[in-house]
């Protein structure tokens, strides 16, 4: 089910709330995790007992494991089998036909199982391993009820696409939460900002997206790849920032504070901010149980610090996909990731100049980047990118004005405009100044505005919604 969707919106939404505030404190845990269950099967439902199967297997490890605690060579073997489970499952289901794909390169013949993926395993799976971790090291305490951990595992609001939870950021939220309507209205306002992103943002910006990426190379303009490959990456960043801010929004409408999962991330001064910046969860995740136990960057030779970043964005770019697109899209950002953790570039620039046209490059690089994770294979990609630099002298005219760049700006020229200034810190910086100043005129204009906007912003986003339009979601895939 879609966050973005009719069902969701007009009939799963209200339900929730009308029926959660209406119960008594005692039973709102118990309803949630049957309600995040249902959530989950609405699509599939046989897909469900794959949920609770790896709910019922994480509790009894980290019951097993703090049972044994005394006895550490037997936790760390429980903590293995953990891993190795919750490891098997993400390769049955993601990645088994891509293995056995490669495998027939070499002269075998297996059949693919064409295993349906469950949405959001990887989210799940990760936040599940997590609280076992956290066991075993002592970071939390172990959770005996085993519909907290259910709840925790499967909570709607971040189930599909994250961000993803660490159990100790939530763990007395699950027990002791208080609403007030601050933090409801904080949430509501949140929703809509996400909502509004989605719908009117990031899907028609994949409408341009598409058209581009779908062109032959040939057929294929300068001005116009380009505009696909800036849309594509809009639609993603506004897609699953979207999705956060949605989730975010509907946690603290329930009295849960999740942590933030995006933070303007194409305002970046290098690669490694921009990583600070993008999809924070996952690298909080990467780093606290893959970079870290491997020594991170506090080793003693530069070999020993390229092997912890190799594995860990070897692991980043299978994460997000079964396919070679998406382990050389991970191996582009070890290698700038590597650049400036061995040379200590941006820091060490001493010009305004130079850090100018680094923040440049980076943006090229993150912008190739999403061309390498948006075409349906190698070979489309390396096309695409060559049409992006295949500048004809002669034929700049037609470049600038064919027929399929007029057409883009005539209708989305207001989205375009749009994404760009939202993808900045502009508005942020302004409510700051207005915030902070003293004249209460203009703040309670400002509020006054804000509040219409939001509203203006949500019911032109249903419009959409009830009209059918483009609605993809990309990290569903994931």
């Amino acid at each position: 089910m879609l966050f973005s969707s009719n069902i969701f919106i007009f009939l799963f939404l209200p339900f929730a709330f009308t029926a959660y505030y209406l119960l008594h404190n005692r039973y709102r845990n118990a309803f949630l995790l049957l309600l995040s269950l249902l959530f989950y099967a609405w699509g599939e439902p046989k897909f469900v007992i794959v949920m609770i199967g790896s709910i019922l297997f994480n509790y009894s490890l980290a019951m097993l494991i703090d049972w044994q605690r005394q006895n550490k060579s037997v936790c760390k073997i429980i903590l293995f089998f953990c891993i190795a489970g919750n490891l098997s499952l993400l390769f049955t289901y993601k990645y088994l036909d891509f293995f056995i794909t490669n495998v027939n390169h070499f002269g075998f013949n297996i059949p693919l199982k064409n295993i349906l993926l469950p949405i959001g395993i990887s989210f799940f799976s990760f936040q599940a391993m997590s609280y076992v971790i956290d066991v075993f090291r002592g970071d939390v305490a172990l959770q005996k009820k085993p519909h907290y951990i259910g709840l925790y595992i499967s909570f709607f609001p971040q189930l599909i696409a994250g961000p993803i939870v660490r159990y100790k950021d939530i763990e007395s939220q699950i027990e002791h939460r208080t609403i007030d309507f601050e933090l409801f209205s904080d949430g509501v306002r949140r929703f809509i900002i996400g909502f509004s992103k989605k719908i009117l943002l990031a899907n028609n910006m994949a409408l341009i997206a598409d058209k581009a990426f779908a062109i032959p190379d040939a057929e294929r303009s300068v001005i116009y790849a380009w505009i696909g490959a800036i849309s594509y990456a809009f639609q993603i960043l506004f897609d699953f920032s979207g999705y956060s801010d949605m989730s975010i929004g509907l946690g603290r409408m329930f009295g849960f504070r999740f942590l933030e999962n995006f933070n303007y991330p194409y305002i970046s001064k290098s690669i490694s901010e921009f990583w600070r910046r993008w999809h924070m969860s996952l690298g909080q995740w990467f780093r606290d149980y893959v970079y870290f136990p491997l020594g991170g960057s506090r080793v003693k030779t530069k070999k020993r610090l390229f092997f912890n970043l190799f594995v860990v964005w070897s692991l980043t770019g299978v994460w997000h996909g079964a396919s070679w697109n998406y382990v050389l899209w991970g191996l582009m950002y070890l290698v700038l990731i590597a650049f400036e953790k061995l040379t200590g570039y941006p820091d060490k620039f001493k010009t305004a100049y130079a850090a100018t046209v680094y923040r440049i490059f980076i943006l090229l690089c993150v912008l190739g980047g999403w061309v390498l994770f948006r075409a349906l294979g190698i070979k489309a990609a390396i096309g695409y990118v060559v049409s992006m630099f295949d500048i004809g002298w002669k034929n700049l005219p037609h470049q600038i004005l064919c027929d399929n760049v007029i057409l883009t700006f005539r209708e989305y020229w207001v989205f375009l405009i749009a994404a760009t200034l939202c993808s900045t810190e502009l508005f942020k910086w302004i409510r700051t100044r207005i915030d902070c100043s003293n004249n209460k005129v203009l703040q309670i204009s400002a509020n006054v505005f804000t509040l219409g906007f939001y509203s203006f912003c949500f019911l032109w986003a249903i419009s959409f919604l009830i009209l059918g339009a483009h609605n993809p979601f990309i990290y569903f895939n994931f």
